[in-house]
């Protein structure tokens, strides 16, 4: 008799990790169930589920029958939608997932620890400097404060910005690769002169992918895979124009300029209060997940293979 494979689910599985977290998983020989309000299959033999995370039948019904739930979910760029809704989509998920007794990987941005002198690491405390860090700080705090209660089996894995050729919801994708792509000026947030750490979109899923199915990973908060040799702006542009061919021709955005910018543009006006990532170095350490599995790639590479999926 065939032994059934693991089955797994993906909420939120229309985004940047989500489809290459599919991919990845499938490869692994894991089932999947792609859950969200227009789930598409990744795999031939994925199970699609309409679902809103906002509804907690809906969230049960999803995880029903899977080992792990992967929340990958990305809501409006708006904070009064994140202090709305983070809070009972991440709740919704706790429920769900233990009432089924299914393990939780919670996919997590950098945006509860604030201003961050020197290297983010797993230890680094919870110090939100903007609302929307505000609203992250409280639904991780509330995701670990179950966890030590015993009450789910579950882990965090955070990342830093993106990049990849999939990742368009980013700053870097269309204001620099698709821009200088078309021989056009590119744009690059804040200050070019600093440090900015960024994690490439294939390593992260790779990486959620490996966590899931191991289990001593549970209960920790991981740091994804993000290359330590991190580039200042200047030098990030000017390796996507190596690869066009082009001149690294290219503007920096203000804080002044983007709150102007918000005057008309919904996301720039929500994008200000976080510029503080842009103008001061922002360096991320994955140091403890590289020395338990696998090496991020180098810049060059993931610039060059970002740049050629474009």
């Amino acid at each position: 008799m065939e032994t059934l494979k693991p089955k797994h689910c993906i909420i939120g599985a229309g985004g940047s990790i989500g489809s290459l977290l599919a991919a990845e998983l499938n490869a692994m020989g894991v089932r999947m169930v792609l859950a969200g309000r227009n789930p598409k299959k990744v795999n031939p033999a994925d199970e699609i589920i309409r679902t809103d995370a906002l509804n907690l039948d809906e969230v049960r019904n999803a995880v029903k029958n899977t080992e792990t739930a992967y929340l990958l979910l990305g809501l409006p760029y708006n904070t009064a939608v994140w202090k709305r809704d983070w809070p009972v989509v991440m709740d919704n998920a706790i429920k769900a997932c233990s009432e089924n007794n299914t393990r939780l990987v919670f996919f997590d941005n950098v945006y509860m620890y604030g201003r961050v002198n020197g290297w983010m690491t797993e230890e680094t405390v919870f110090n939100p400097c903007s609302r929307k860090g505000e609203v992250r700080a409280a639904i991780a705090t509330h995701l670990l404060d179950e966890i030590k209660k015993g009450n789910i089996n579950a882990l965090i894995a955070r990342s830093a910005d993106f990049y990849g050729a999939n990742a368009l919801n980013t700053f870097v994708v269309p204001m620099a690769f698709q821009k200088l792509k078309q021989g056009k000026k590119a744009s690059w947030l804040g200050n070019d002169q600093v440090k900015h750490s960024m994690t490439y979109t294939p390593d992260a899923a790779k990486a959620v992918a490996l966590l899931g199915i191991t289990t001593s990973a549970f209960g920790q908060t991981w740091h994804l895979p993000t290359h330590h040799d991190a580039l200042i702006g200047k030098e990030f542009i000017q390796t996507i124009a190596a690869y066009y061919g082009v001149k690294a021709s290219y503007q920096t955005l203000s804080s002044f300029m983007m709150k102007l910018a918000g005057i008309f543009s919904p996301v720039a006006k929500e994008s200000t209060e976080m510029m503080y990532q842009f103008e001061y170095e922002y360096l991320f350490s994955s140091k403890k997940f590289q020395d338990h599995f696998f090496e991020a790639v180098t810049y060059a590479e993931g610039i060059r293979e970002t740049a050629a999926g474009i």
